[in-house]
């Protein structure tokens, strides 16, 4: 009997970070097999990156880590859901806790900013 994420539907998984204590959606990002064997072995939450077509280890620049507290993966074991620690608290690289802090319209025309900038990504990643 198997168990865990299958990465032979898949190379490259889903990954939802969610804030352990306040139950937050931090982020959408992607682990491939590497990326998930590095997590568990390290504790702390490693992605692929699609763009830059490598590992990313979260907080590898910023700082700003994510500890891993619970791991789950859904029905189809091709989507995973891990708890994390946010250490800096920010997750999203334009500074905000979660990556999701634009809040759409009822119309979807318009969008509010929700939640206050943790960072100036200028100063973090001095780009």
């Amino acid at each position: 009997m198997s168990f865990g994420p299958d990465f032979e539907k898949s190379s490259l998984l889903p990954v939802i970070a969610q804030d352990a204590a306040s139950g937050d959606v931090l982020m959408l990002a992607y682990m491939n097999e590497e990326a998930y064997r590095e997590t568990l072995r390290t504790g702390r939450v490693c992605y692929f990156s699609r763009s830059r077509n490598k590992l990313w280890r979260k907080g590898e620049e910023s700082g700003n880590v994510q500890e891993v507290r619970e791991i789950f993966y859904d029905c189809d074991a091709d989507t995973l859901l891990v708890k994390v620690n946010q250490i800096g608290g920010a997750a999203c690289h334009e500074g905000y806790k979660s990556c999701f802090f634009r809040r759409l319209s009822s119309d979807g025309a318009t969008f509010d900013v929700v939640g206050e900038r943790v960072f100036d990504p200028a100063k973090v990643y001095k780009k």
